[in-house]
């Protein structure tokens, strides 16, 4: 009988961390503390990464401070945006003056970068990974991003 209740117990649980309908939550392992945005040597050159040091991306479709992604449905689960709870941080060789955030519709705030929005690939699981820069999904393509703010392809 315990082991029913915890089977079950674990069933809630994961359930409740789905998002309920596309685009409308961002995983929670992207939110809820102060982001970093680094600089990282990769194959593809000196990029931006997250402070885990997982490459950032820019979507082409996006305009300057507008995150087009999170309207497309399922876009957000497998590109989710890099959010944070205050003012972004700059490391070594990021220009801080060039970090800023946006106000996602579920109040979130997505970091950008000379005013694009920075958006981290799910599926991802080497840090640096270079492999899905200029991947195309959701309508446009996703490219990394330099630290002058410029797309690296």
């Amino acid at each position: 009988m315990r082991r029913t209740h915890l089977l079950l117990a674990g069933l809630i649980f994961s359930l409740a961390a789905v998002p309920t309908a596309a685009g409308a939550a961002v995983p929670s392992a992207h939110a809820a503390r102060v982001a970093k945005v680094q600089l990282r040597n990769t194959e593809a050159g000196r990029i931006l990464v997250n402070s885990a040091g997982f490459t950032l991306y820019r979507f082409t479709r996006d305009s300057p401070r507008k995150d087009t992604c999170v309207m497309v449905s399922e876009c957000a689960m497998i590109w989710p945006p890099l959010t944070t709870s205050g003012r972004p941080q700059a490391g070594p060789g990021v220009k801080a003056s060039l970090l800023s955030t946006i106000k996602l519709p579920n109040g979130r705030k997505q970091v950008t970068y000379a005013g694009w929005p920075l958006y981290l690939y799910a599926p991802s699981s080497e840090r640096g990974e270079t492999s899905y820069i200029g991947f195309e999904a959701f309508g446009g393509k996703w490219d990394a991003v330099s630290a002058a703010g410029k797309l690296v392809k």
